[in-house]
């Protein structure tokens, strides 16, 4: 932790001072292209530790310490990059970064290798037996999980930001991306802005979402309004029919012949009350 600190210390103080790269700390080991990795988890792989120091470079040649009789990893390694200039970007960008928990200490080091490691590089041949142990056993391993489960995470990052992309950023958004790729590494506040600063885009988000759902709901209150039920029309155009199917010129013929039945009956009715009036 202490040899963390004072690598971060001296980054520090060489920014303040604005001190030119041929004048830097880093400028003592131009001699070595090897980085000394301490504390790593123990359930690490060669293949996870090239994984994360190729961010910054090409590794040709790792050493991850393991014990002679359980083939366990020590939980320290040597690695070497193709140019030496990469050892200054991963001394300084993963010195004292979080891996599994636990954090990891990254520094120059003049590392002369053991006879058993011979004198090739060995990244090529790591690499190529590690893809053949994951294919032999149907990737099931540890290893072969953190990788998948770490390709998940690069396709869920990636399906959001595409998301992201199809709308307008809000503010709170563009001030996170902002502050990640804007604000000065080396304050120890960093992490704590950014964590803050992504609780307000879910607060802000959340907002967003509520909002939207209010004016969806206002819009089909308005539908409905403006266009009345279905089931009205259809009552009334199945009365029309049903008024339709009611009519039959046979029962056209029949009416005609009760009205004029009607009729006679009334005019002889009033025949017979003529007659009885007249003979009173």
């Amino acid at each position: 932790m202490n040899a963390i600190r004072q690598v971060q210390a001296l980054n520090k103080k060489e920014l303040e001072n604005v001190v030119p790269p041929e004048a830097s700390w880093h400028a003592d080991y131009r001699d070595t292209a090897y980085i000394y990795i301490g504390s790593l988890p123990y359930d690490l792989s060669e293949g996870d530790i090239l994984t994360i120091f190729s961010q910054y470079g090409e590794p040709v040649h790792l050493n991850l310490v393991r014990d002679k009789e359980t083939g366990k990893s020590k939980g320290f390694a040597f690695l070497k990059y193709e140019d030496q200039r990469s050892t200054d970007l991963a001394v300084d960008n993963l010195g004292g970064a979080t891996i599994l928990g636990r954090m990891i200490r990254v520094d120059h080091v003049r590392y002369k290798r053991k006879e058993e490691e011979g004198l090739e590089d060995n990244v090529a041949a790591l690499a190529s037996a590690e893809t053949g142990e994951e294919k032999s056993r149907g990737d099931d391993g540890e290893a072969g999980r953190r990788r998948r489960a770490m390709k998940r995470g690069e396709s869920n990052t990636d399906t959001e930001d595409r998301r992201i992309r199809q709308r307008p950023l809000l503010k709170e958004e563009e001030e996170l991306h902002k502050l990640i790729e804007e604000h000065d590494e080396e304050d120890p506040m960093k992490e704590y802005l950014i964590q803050e600063k992504k609780e307000e885009v879910a607060r802000a988000l959340e907002r967003s979402s509520l909002r939207k759902k209010h004016t969806e709901d206002s819009y089909d209150k308005g539908e409905k309004h403006r266009h009345p039920p279905h089931h009205r029309h259809h009552h009334h155009h199945h009365r029309r029919r049903r008024e339709d199917r009611s009519y039959s010129p046979e029962r056209e013929r029949r009416s005609s012949r009760r009205e004029r039945s009607r009729s006679r009956s009334l005019s002889k009715d009033r025949r017979r009350h003529r007659d009885t009036r007249d003979r009173d």
